[in-house]
């Protein structure tokens, strides 16, 4: 299969979606890989460290999306890229296609195989693409809440942690998964007074149990969201429903009731985002406020830190990758269901359940198109 891997271009996005030495993988395993010129630099990965791994550099997009049987990105495509992409062509990225309507019926009339990273799905339920950039996100998401608390930034002046003789900030992390737990732990490293909110009870026993001291695992529901808010620090908004928009979790009404100066950091905003007065945020211009409460919103966190990024994204979708070029998309939905899972849009149907009912959509069962 000949495997295309594109440089980024949304916003301040740095990160590439596979390593040279993800393409001496493909290379090696009998594919032929083409990389768009400069695609790895933003992660510290050089034309000519691609091209010794046996990869093809190219000048241009339209070269790749040309040619190739396979496009990968780490972000999903952008409209100047709709027109480029072919009807078969596999489309293999992040999509959180549930909180982007354009994108979606820009896929279906592409006729494209789109398989979407944050879909594919274990059978214990665990999400092994999504994970890595979770980890990354859930770690950002602190460092951020923590840089933005200063009064430079909007906050309100607190450290995180405090000192001897002076309380710490209060930390609110809502969703107890990868991305909760990775906050909660940076946020108890620190020193704050942590609230982690879930609603799997095994989940917060467990959690109880290994969690430092200084977090404090909670049954969440919105009595609890509201009482909460009122004195947090920073509030975490770590909450997913794979492949579906995310549900608004604090209310505006809610969001009256906060401190001035306080942080909110939606980690969910590519699904939509958890807050109702989120709305997608860049690097370059990452904060907004509204009801003096400092709104970090930015869809591509991991970005920030590409280098660490790279690697980690390259290791867990590599394995998938090589499987959809080995067998081809269909015989690899065959052969392996968590890739199956993956499906989104194939052939013009919409085949994730929650992205048709997101727009009103028909939903066609991948089963189907596996067996015509």
């Amino acid at each position: 299969m000949i495997v295309g891997i594109l440089k980024e271009i949304k916003s301040e996005e740095n990160r590439v979606c596979m390593t040279p030495a993800g393409v001496e993988v493909m290379v090696k395993s009998g594919h032929e890989v083409m990389v768009e010129k400069s695609a790895g630099m933003g992660s510290g990965f050089t034309d000519d460290a691609y091209t010794r791994s046996g990869a093809q550099i190219v000048d241009k997009p339209k070269q790749i999306y040309a040619k190739a049987d396979m496009v990968m990105h780490v972000k999903e495509p952008l409209p100047p890229e709709y027109d480029l992409i072919r009807e078969g062509q596999i489309v293999f990225t992040y999509l959180h296609l549930a909180a982007d309507e354009p994108q979606t019926r820009a896929l279906i009339k592409s006729k494209a195989v789109c398989i979407a990273y944050e879909t594919i799905q274990k059978a214990d339920g665990s999400l092994p693409l999504l994970t890595p950039m979770s980890e990354v996100a859930g770690r950002m998401a602190i460092q951020e809440g923590a840089r933005f608390l200063e009064m430079t930034q909007g906050g309100h002046g607190i450290l995180l942690g405090g000192v001897p003789g002076v309380e710490p900030a209060t930390v609110v992390v809502i969703g107890s998964g990868v991305v909760g737990v990775n906050a909660a732990k940076m946020a108890c490293g620190l020193g704050a007074k942590v609230y982690l909110l879930g609603r799997n009870l095994n989940r917060l026993r467990y959690l109880s149990d290994v969690m430092p001291a200084n977090c404090f695992t909670l049954m969440s529901s919105p009595a609890t969201i509201r009482k909460l808010v009122k004195t947090a620090d920073v509030v975490i908004g770590a909450v997913l429903i794979p492949g579906a928009k995310a549900p608004k979790l604090v209310t505006r009404d809610m969001l009256k009731t906060m401190k001035s100066g306080s942080v909110l950091v939606d980690v969910a905003i590519d699904q939509g985002g958890c807050f109702e007065t989120s709305k997608a945020t860049t690097h370059g211009n990452p904060t907004f406020i509204i009801d003096g409460v400092v709104h970090y919103c930015v869809a591509n966190m991991p970005g920030a830190v590409a280098k660490t990024s790279a690697l980690a994204l390259t290791n867990a979708t590599l394995p998938y990758a090589l499987q959809i070029a080995d067998l081809g998309w269909k015989g690899a939905m065959q052969a392996d269901e968590e890739i199956k899972l993956g499906a989104n849009i194939i052939h013009g149907k919409v085949t994730y359940k929650a992205v048709a009912e997101a727009f009103g959509l028909v939903y066609t069962p991948v089963d189907k198109l596996l067996k015509s």
